[in-house]
């Protein structure tokens, strides 16, 4: 599957989960990721981001797609990083 990963994280934590982000996804912008994840992948990332954060206060979003290809998606201005993989 597809993800788009947002999150709203208090500032104690937001290195944290940042690290851990990138360890499943690529990060595109300030607290956005986007990739291709398996479902047992996604759960662990899930489990492990609810040890960091404070579900009282902290926010993750996940916008999930069967394949990439269903997504349209239109940069405006620089890409922080490019999500293509050149061979």
């Amino acid at each position: 599957m597809y993800v788009i990963l947002v999150y709203d994280i208090g500032e104690k934590r937001v290195g944290k989960i940042l690290k851990l982000c990138r360890k499943y996804l690529n990060w595109i912008q300030n607290s956005v990721f986007e990739g291709a994840i398996t479902e047992v992948k996604l759960k662990e990332l899930i489990s492990r981001a609810k040890n960091i954060m404070e579900e009282e206060t902290d926010s993750i979003i996940i916008f999930k797609s069967s394949d990439e290809k269903w997504l349209d998606k239109q940069i405006i201005g620089s890409e922080r990083s490019s999500t293509d993989n050149f061979i």
